[in-house]
């Protein structure tokens, strides 16, 4: 399963993080986000210690969603040394594209 995330432990969890990390921000209400969610948690377990994935509710996070910009949802992030390195916005990607992107940073 993927880890949750805020505005208390982004910081530790994403930007400090030695791996790569996948963020989906993402909703309850949201259609998409929710078709997502099994190929993020699956991904989750798949890439192991080699990379991270997170979720940003982006109701409940409002701050980090506006400092990411993030205008529509599914958006996921991909994070290396603390910084974006890939933006991909929808629910029209692969687990084993996730994971490409990924493991392609660590």
């Amino acid at each position: 399963m993927s880890l949750a995330v805020n505005e208390s432990n982004f910081q530790t969890e994403v930007l400090d993080a030695s791996v790569p990390v996948l963020v989906d921000f993402w909703a309850e209400w949201c259609g998409p986000c929710k078709m997502l969610l099994p190929i993020i948690d699956a991904l989750s377990e798949d890439v192991g210690d080699a990379a991270k994935v997170v979720k940003v509710n982006v109701d409940e996070a409002a701050p980090l969603a506006a400092q990411f910009k993030i205008r529509s949802i599914p958006t996921l992030l991909i994070f290396s040394n603390g910084e974006v390195k890939e933006q991909i916005v929808g629910a029209n990607v692969t687990q084993q594209e996730l994971k490409d992107k990924l493991l392609s940073l660590s």
